[in-house]
């Protein structure tokens, strides 16, 4: 008895706090966030188009690249248009089935640029390791099954998680202390048992980062030891450049994920107001820093931009 009064099959819709703690400054926090999702916008779109448009970066590291630009497309949109209304405007509110997909959105997206950073450290090892078999080894055909097979199990892992949120008890509390609807800060306003949900989340996550981050390992470890046979300084020079950019990516990636997501789960004694930005950054920085980086580390992409804004030759 005593549960079901003080629960519901689910609410309307639910509040978003935006940054607990930093309400007074929320006007001003908005500037510099505005600011990076803007250029991760225009950055992406930038090298989906440069890439599109140019026919002799139609390989597998610029097609990999094109579904990291999409990816992040995805994950920046999801939040941040939302993070900026309930920062400027004090659009705290949020309808159920919204936030569900926004759920969906983040961590189904966050697992597919994963996986696209995955296949490719892969299409660097075999580039490297296998440089005469490369175009016969990532033909498109492999190329469009790998991306299918990484936003296939994003999908695969992440909508159980949905289907099991929506089919609970929330409880009369409707307020979550963040910007956006994530998997644990939803979980906790479930007025039931909801410890499937926290293992299963726990163990899928930990399984797919778990699995990329050992192929991305492996690949560099014999990427290093594969640079390090070649006989010319310049040589393992240039190696070792073609993997600088997505090595920065990596890291810009998985630091700010990792934390976020240990944080929720062990860091309890993390003051919330620092656990909330990292949360907040963790779906901002990689995606305006991603084009930035391949836009400066990538040689054939840097000379088409400055062509298109300046008209000079590549």
């Amino acid at each position: 008895m005593l549960a079901s009064e003080n629960s519901s099959s689910h609410p309307e819709s639910f509040i978003l706090l935006g940054i607990p703690g930093l309400e007074n400054s929320h006007f001003w926090i908005a500037f510099p966030f505005c600011v990076m999702y803007a250029v991760a916008v225009v950055g992406n779109i930038i090298v989906l188009h440069v890439i599109r448009t140019d026919h002799t970066l139609h390989e597998p590291m610029y097609l990999f690249l094109a579904m990291l630009a999409m990816t992040d497309l995805v994950l920046s949109s999801s939040t941040q248009p939302k993070m900026l209304a309930i920062l400027w405007f004090h659009a705290h509110e949020i309808e159920y089935h919204t936030c569900l997909i926004q759920v969906f959105f983040i961590h189904a997206f966050s697992s597919v640029e994963s996986g696209v950073l995955m296949v490719m450290a892969l299409d660097r090892y075999v580039a490297i390791c296998f440089p005469l078999r490369h175009s016969t080894i990532l033909t498109s055909s492999v190329v469009g099954k790998l991306g299918a097979a990484v936003m296939i199990r994003g999908v695969l892992w992440v909508s159980p998680l949905c289907i099991m949120i929506s089919r609970m008890p929330f409880c009369l509390n409707t307020v979550i202390p963040q910007s956006y609807c994530e998997h644990m800060a939803v979980l906790k306003l479930i007025c039931a048992d909801t410890t499937v949900n926290r293992v299963y989340g726990l163990v899928g996550a930990f399984s797919v980062a778990g699995f990329d981050m050992t192929v991305i390992s492996t690949s560099y470890v014999m990427i290093l030891r594969a640079v390090l046979q070649l006989p010319s300084g310049e040589a393992r020079l240039k190696a070792f450049g073609t993997c600088a950019s997505h090595l920065c990516v990596i890291l810009a990636f998985y630091i700010p994920a990792l934390f976020s997501f240990l944080t929720h789960r062990f860091g309890h004694h993390v003051p919330r107001v620092v656990h909330i930005m990292f949360a907040t950054l963790y779906l901002l920085v990689p995606p305006m820093l991603n084009p930035v980086i391949y836009g400066v580390m990538t040689k054939q992409i840097r000379d088409r931009v400055i062509h298109g804004f300046c008209g000079k030759s590549p």
